[in-house]
């Protein structure tokens, strides 16, 4: 199982290269995506497509291929093999039939997120894409709820707003982060409570690219948004708006930039009073 890069071509361990050209053949889920990244550091083994549309007729003939003795290196489009991709299944089988099998370690966008996120990583719960339906995602939340860690999840832009907003609903007061675009050119990573994150991407159209997002633990303290707005009150009455946003930030453990955007609201309101 060879991990890929999640966007940065560069993102490819040397050992990683080696066990792509030295194998007899390359199992990907798409192979005009892998096909990229072996152009780009002129790769020419042979491909195959594997994916659950396909499996159930391709997984006998790579079992075949393994018990005769060949080198097969698995990949995903992006990231570690397995990881939210149908590898599991042949890498199930192939221990069965006691044939060896290694892990090469690169890219993963959960743990690159999580660890971009300034949440606790002690402990923490993958959860992968959660139901596309409101009420089995909601469900599905509910169950996690309890978890002691923080939670991570994979999310498209056509249901981020939702998702977050569910996320508010079940899991109430607690930070988050949502973690963009990893290792591409337009990388970012937004932290805030749910509250602010649901807020901030319910507002506007949906944004681009890969996307994962981390919730804090269960009992984390979380300060409410009313508590965050009188500090931010008490602060602008002896501070600058820019001054006053460093402040509470410093306080709360706000975010600055959501602590700002919340003070130039709050002033606006005053100013039409």
């Amino acid at each position: 199982m060879v991990a890929t890069p999640i966007g940065n071509l560069r993102d490819i361990s040397l050992r990683a290269l080696d066990v792509l050209a030295s194998a007899d053949l390359i199992v990907c889920e798409d192979t005009r995506v892998t096909r990229r990244l072996l152009s780009r550091y002129a790769i020419t083994t042979k491909t195959l497509s594997y994916n659950d549309h396909n499996a159930p007729r391709v997984l006998p003939l790579l079992m075949e291929r393994l018990n005769h003795g060949e080198s097969l290196a698995l990949v995903s489009d992006a990231g570690t093999p397995l990881i939210s991709d149908p590898g599991y299944r042949l890498v199930e089988a192939a221990a069965a039939g006691d044939i060896a099998v290694f892990p090469i370690p690169g890219a993963n966008a959960a743990l690159a997120g999580l660890v971009a996120s300034g949440l606790p990583t002690d402990a923490f719960f993958f959860a992968g894409f959660l139901p596309p339906r409101q009420a089995a995602r909601r469900k599905r939340l509910a169950e996690l709820a309890t978890i002691p860690g923080s939670l991570v999840f994979y999310e498209s832009p056509g249901r981020l707003a939702a998702t977050l907003a569910d996320l508010r609903e079940v899991l109430g007061e607690r930070h988050g982060a949502v973690a963009r675009e990893i290792t591409k050119l337009y990388e970012e990573v937004i932290r805030g409570s749910l509250v602010y994150l649901a807020d901030h991407f319910g507002a506007q159209d949906a944004p681009r690219g890969e996307i994962v997002v981390v919730v804090s633990p269960p009992g984390a303290q979380v300060i409410s948004d009313e508590d965050v707005d009188d500090a931010i009150r008490d602060a602008l009455q002896s501070l600058s708006l820019r001054d006053a946003a460093s402040d509470v930030a410093a306080q709360t453990g706000r975010p600055r930039r959501e602590i700002y955007n919340r003070a130039l609201s709050l002033s606006a309101g005053d100013d039409e009073r």
